[in-house]
């Protein structure tokens, strides 16, 4: 099937087996039935009318040449689930920064790299720093940047961000960032800080820590776990 995406929402097909059990498909499976699921929302737009045209056109080009009858849900209903949905997408698409501020000279970006990746971090081609859950296959649990363009020579202030809707609340991705912020202080000399330059004590921090913990009951009181399936793909 030829059919994978429409617009930048990917098209996903199951069938129904000889067995009588749905499960994606195949080449080469058998199959009675076919479904035919169309992601309705992404971070940055919901599915839109022409969107969900071009899927039945689509749809009913498949069906023509495999010898079936599409069965497709009203347009009117399709739309206003989508913008619910991402609502709800951009309702809660958090990332939480972590500063830290040089409280001397501006590191040298030699340095610094050797340091970071003395900390946990792997840098990858495009020069993004990116801390891997070692403990599940290598997942991203956060992220950090030099807030500074590639090829400077020197930079005073780090990032450490956690794309929260993507991080399972068992990976505890907050509290590990800021583990590793406090291991960064002392590595580099340097101060936690919020966006503003602004000392981030304790307190502050497990302040946050709570806010993130009802995020993640937020998500699962509409079954969309952080970190699940469901969520990596919505949140793309």
């Amino acid at each position: 099937l030829k059919l994978r995406r429409v617009g930048n929402k990917p098209v996903h097909f199951v069938g129904l087996a000889v067995n009588g059990d749905w499960e994606p498909i195949v080449h080469g499976g058998v199959y009675t039935k076919l479904q035919a699921g169309v992601q309705l929302a992404t971070r940055t737009t919901a599915l839109n009318e022409l969107e969900y045209s071009e899927m039945v056109t689509r749809l009913r080009a498949v069906a023509d040449e495999i010898g079936a009858e599409p069965d497709v849900p009203d347009m009117i209903e399709v739309m206003s689930e989508a913008k619910t949905l991402h609502r709800f997408v951009a309702g809660h698409d958090a990332q939480l920064g972590v500063n830290l501020a040089s409280t001397g000279a501006p590191w040298a970006m030699a340095t610094l790299i050797g340091a970071l990746e003395s900390a946990g971090f792997d840098v990858r081609p495009d020069g993004k720093f990116v801390m891997a859950d070692k403990e599940e296959g290598g997942g991203t649990l956060f992220t950090l940047s030099t807030n500074v363009t590639l090829g400077a020579d020197t930079t005073s202030r780090l990032t450490l961000l956690l794309d929260v809707p993507c991080v399972a609340p068992a990976r505890d991705g907050f509290g590990k960032m800021v583990a590793c912020a406090k291991d960064l202080v002392q590595r580099l000399i340097a101060a936690i800080v919020d966006d503003f330059d602004q000392p981030l004590a304790d307190e502050s921090l497990e302040e946050i820590a709570g806010q993130v913990r009802e995020f993640y009951q937020d998500m699962d009181a509409v079954d969309i776990a952080a970190g699940s399936t469901r969520a990596l793909r919505l949140f793309s």
